[in-house]
């Protein structure tokens, strides 16, 4: 799967395509302001990736998924696979093979039955596939002329076949067909174009922008297919070829795409009474060449190209955040503020992305807890960044400090006693504020996951005091993660055995699994069926994996900067960086997964201390966003 996924960096010359140099984000031309009130759409990587990088291939929702068939392969030749994708979960499986490679054709579903059309191999081609629920695909029909780089709409019950480019020209004839087999011409277009961003609203197609002459087109181009009419009806705020165009809510927007100043990540909403544009968005990265299906009141844009070619997924849905928020998420290496519990120097600190230091706790006007705040094992903000609770690993405690007063608000365990009875805890690790009041904690030692309420009593707990084995759901095998989950549920370390467990609020376990690591800590949920997780030793590791156990990427560097020395902690920002805890390196580091690089860091590597960029053993962190949301953990903050 993986080979045949493989990507080069760019189109085969078969079909007339040359190479060209990408560039920095488009800045678009002057846009209408008529839609400044209308719900924005938030574009954000899935939590998963594709097993390699894709592009210029066809998508087509069926009901049950996307087909994603053709693209281009390591060897910049036409691919001949077929997969499905379940967008919910990321899995993406062998579907079949086409009967000819392809790339850059139109795909369609047709009296429920999906087709490729066209598209470039070794020569263009007028070929016209259909593919069965699994196998081979057969050869359906031909298109009436050859053509590849064409898109596909449907309106009603007909299917149009829009742009491409036969081996010379690119053409003006719109098709039309409902079975995919018959063709006739629709219409034809005032400028003939090829990579096209098309869309329908009603019964009427719009074509947006494409290349003509080797340059991207500017032009908007409305098809009214009751009339078989056609002609110009505006203009893009500026040239853009191979954008991706979609409906959502029965509006139109279109998305990244290749300009004269380089690859865009701008997503426009296109008013048709107006014939304007106005912002709506942003892709995370600047993206051409993606294939393009919606389900539902969502998007998704498949593989495609940024500066090379790319494995991602990007999901585009509407939003009612203000622009300025779903900016500053986006935003790198962080936006906000970060809450780091220095352990080692027994504080909390809040710094920003340019490492300005605003805040520490304990500090004069802010003295500790009763007993001492010591050994900070981890801190999170809760009530809109109102409040930190933080768990005291060695001190036995957990606290509840008002932000930025540092007044307490609650505490439960007494400083330096170990214990299970009421009111005492054993090594307390992650403890977070859950909606309903309660707190949950691990108390590792105890080898329970212990609820407690709002008054400071025990009201329930996960695992048996005493009985450290993994035996789920009546023990636990000495716990230092309980992340709580949107649904409800609660994932669960453990350091005897390597176990990763979800279990209910009522304490049942949902799945449970085996990682071939050291020391599992502090799991968190990327997707449906994707994790994310530290291995706690020296070399330490950062690693993705699944219900099954298969691990799906890691971070391990054996020696160098790279190196992790019992990292603890590892989340991934809501720009795709994945911010880790290097406890015994002394820093907080920002890791892009796309190259396994370190792209930031707060801490001198290897020397601890309490001055201005300096740690000593930092064990958590959490991230306060400018709107004071809190996106590592939003079902308790």
């Amino acid at each position: 799967m993986v080979a045949a996924l493989l990507i080069a960096a760019f189109v085969s010359s078969s079909t007339g395509s040359s190479n060209r140099g990408t560039g920095k984000k488009s800045v678009s031309a002057s846009r209408s302001a008529s839609a400044h009130d209308a719900p924005r759409l938030e574009a954000v990587d899935a939590p998963w990736l594709l097993p390699a990088s894709v592009s210029r291939a066809v998508a087509i929702a069926d009901g049950s998924g996307v087909l994603i068939a053709g693209g281009l392969d390591a060897n910049q030749a036409s691919s001949s696979d077929v997969f499905r994708l379940d967008p919910s979960t990321g899995l993406l499986t062998q579907a079949g093979t086409l009967a000819l490679p392809t790339h850059d054709a139109a795909g369609a579903l047709i009296g429920g039955r999906p087709f490729v059309l066209g598209g470039g191999a070794q020569t263009v081609s007028d070929i016209v596939q259909t593919l069965p629920i699994s196998g081979a695909a057969t050869t359906a029909a031909h298109l009436p002329q050859p053509r590849a780089d064409l898109a596909s709409i449907k309106v009603g019950t007909t299917n149009f076949l829009v742009g491409g480019y036969d081996g010379t020209a690119p053409t003006r004839d719109v098709l039309a067909t409902t079975d995919g087999v018959t063709f006739r011409v629709a219409a034809r277009l005032p400028l003939g174009v090829r990579y096209p961003a098309v869309a329908a609203a009603g019964t009427v197609i719009y074509v947006f922008g494409g290349e003509s002459a080797g340059a991207p087109m500017a032009a908007v181009q409305a098809i009214d297919v009751r009339s078989g009419s056609a002609r110009l009806v505006g203009h893009l705020p500026e040239p853009r070829s191979e954008a991706a165009a979609f409906s959502i809510g029965g509006v139109l927007f279109v998305a990244g795409g290749r300009t004269p100043r380089g690859l865009s990540s701008d997503i426009l909403r296109f008013d048709s009474k107006r014939a304007s544009f106005s912002d709506a968005g942003s892709l995370p990265a600047p993206l051409a060449d993606a294939a393009a299906a919606v389900i539902g009141s969502r998007a998704y844009l498949i593989g495609g190209e940024e500066a090379a070619p790319v494995a991602g997924v990007v999901i585009v849905s509407e939003t009612t955040a203000p622009a300025a928020v779903v900016a500053a998420a986006a935003q790198r290496p962080f936006a906000g503020k970060m809450l780091i519990a220095d352990r080692g120097n027994n504080r909390l600190i809040l710094i920003d992305a340019n490492k300005h230091r605003s805040w520490i706790y304990p500090a004069p006007g802010r003295p500790g807890t009763p007993g001492g705040f010591y050994y900070p094992d981890d801190a999170f903000f809760v009530d809109h960044g109102r409040s930190i609770v933080s768990n005291e690993e060695e001190n036995h405690t957990i606290v509840r400090i008002a932000y930025p007063s540092g007044a307490l608000l609650w505490s439960y365990g007494q400083p330096k006693v170990a214990g299970s009875a009421v009111g005492l805890l054993n090594q307390p690790d992650d403890a977070f504020l859950l909606r309903d009041g309660r707190i949950t904690v691990a108390d590792a030692k105890n080898c329970r996951i212990l609820f407690i309420g709002p008054k400071g009593r025990p009201v329930a707990q996960i695992g048996t005091s005493g009985n450290c084995t993994h035996n789920p759901p009546t023990a636990v095998g000495y716990p230092n993660g309980d992340t709580p989950l949107a649904n409800g549920d609660f994932l669960v370390s453990e350091i005897n055995g390597s176990w990763i467990s979800e279990y209910t609020g009522a304490g049942q376990v949902v799945w449970t699994v085996h990682l071939p690591i050291a020391y599992p800590s502090d799991p968190q949920q990327l997707g449906p069926d994707l994790y994310l997780l530290a291995d706690y030793t020296r070399p330490g590791g950062i690693l993705e994996f699944n219900r099954e156990g298969k691990i799906l990427w890691t971070y391990r560097p054996s020696s160098g900067d790279g190196m992790l020395d019992h990292p603890s902690l590892a989340e991934r920002l809501p720009n795709g960086l994945i911010s880790v805890n290097d406890d015994y390196r002394h820093r907080v580091i920002l890791i892009d997964p796309a190259t396994n690089a370190i792209v930031w860091q707060y801490g001198r590597t290897d020397q601890s201390g309490t001055g201005l960029d300096q740690l000593n053993i930092p064990d958590g962190f959490d991230l306060l966003l400018p709107d004071n949301t809190t996106p590592l953990h939003s079902p308790t903050g």
